[in-house]
């Protein structure tokens, strides 16, 4: 359980404008535990989960703002990262 403290998550709403966020964030970060529910879907990772721009971007075919995932965002935890080219949760010790 020594991995518990250090998780992290994002959870979006489960809709069709939050979708392609959520497949870039499975791109991006293999080792993160996606899991579906009806109306949200929570990725949950040790250490840290990042939202790269230029994966939204390819998926969704248009320029992307990271801080357009605030209008998909339910709930998150960790310390936040925030810049021009990404949006995440990581933990530090």
């Amino acid at each position: 359980m020594a991995d518990a403290k250090n998780r992290v998550y994002l959870a979006l709403q489960n809709n069709e404008d939050a979708r392609p966020i959520i497949e870039a964030i499975e791109e991006d970060n293999p080792h993160a535990e996606i899991n579906h529910f009806p109306a949200m879907v929570k990725i949950d990772a040790v250490g840290k989960l990042i939202v790269r721009r230029e994966t939204v971007e390819e998926k969704i075919g248009r320029e992307w703002d990271p801080q357009e995932i605030h209008v998909s965002l339910v709930s998150l935890s960790g310390n936040v990262i925030e810049d021009d080219d990404e949006f995440g949760v990581e933990r530090h010790n």
